[in-house]
């Protein structure tokens, strides 16, 4: 994913990574996702488990984003010097916080990102240091996450914070949150409203869906990237669909 809706093209898929093992990110490039999202927040994947699916996107020609778990500072700092092309920062519902979460991601003057060249991103010491910190400050990728109506409401403030690279709208927890389905209409308002929020900063926007066909509903309604599915379901969806196919009534045969 690019920092911006000039580097990004419609139709741009991911998909969220739940599984320690490395062959996980490896299917995924194969399949031919254009990134991948290590899931922290929703699984009981570590920094190590993640550090190692983010060498292998990365070998892979696949960019690594992780969605951290929180606001920390110190999970945000320890995946980017892990190699991550961004993170995915789940609700964030006001500007206050975005400006925060934006720090994590910069080094000084502008954010808080300690220095730690001798990791990955510094290509373990290799990279000149003025490098290492130019990268720091204008590649990483940090997406926020807009999960309540508060934060749709507050999209405008938020998506102008300067070093907010992209919008995610949350659906499932957004309707969750208030006490409807994500099909409804008063969820659809909002998402417009978050379109429009993106639209006006120039910036990417993007969703996740469970299938195929709701992402491609998705990038027509006008979503610039959609995460699709993950590699737990992808798994059980396809195991469950052969049990099914073997077990299924074969039918008679028509006699001629």
């Amino acid at each position: 994913m690019a920092r911006s809706r000039d580097g990004i093209n419609g139709g741009t898929l991911g998909t969220w990574v739940k599984l320690s093992s490395p062959e996980s990110t490896e299917i995924m490039a194969f399949a031919g996702f254009d990134f991948v999202v290590v899931d922290l927040e929703h699984t009981t994947l570590d920094l190590s488990a993640a550090s190692t699916h983010i060498a292998t996107a990365r070998a892979l020609g696949v960019d690594p984003l992780v969605r951290v778990p929180d606001h920390g500072h110190s999970v945000i700092q320890r995946v980017l010097d892990a190699g991550a092309a961004g993170v995915v920062v789940p609700h964030v519902d006001t500007a206050e916080q975005a400006r925060a979460v934006v720090r994590s991601t910069c080094f000084p003057p502008r954010g808080d990102r300690g220095s730690g060249g001798t990791s990955r991103a510094g290509r373990w010491g290799l990279l000149p240091r003025a490098d290492y910190l130019r990268h720091g400050n204008e590649d990483v990728l940090c997406v926020v996450q807009l999960e309540s109506q508060e934060a749709i409401e507050n999209a405008p403030e938020i998506l102008a914070v300067d070093g907010v690279g992209a919008a995610f709208v949350g659906t499932a927890d957004l309707s969750m949150s208030m006490g409807v389905t994500a099909d409804s209409d008063a969820v659809g308002a909002l998402v417009t409203s978050a379109l429009d929020a993106a639209r006006t900063a120039g910036l990417p926007i993007g969703t996740a869906s469970a299938t195929a066909e709701q992402a491609r509903v998705a990038l027509g309604r006008g979503y610039d990237y959609v995460v699709v599915s993950n590699d737990t379901s992808i798994l059980a969806s396809g195991g469950r669909a052969i049990v099914n196919a073997v077990h299924a009534p074969v039918a008679e045969r028509v006699a001629p």
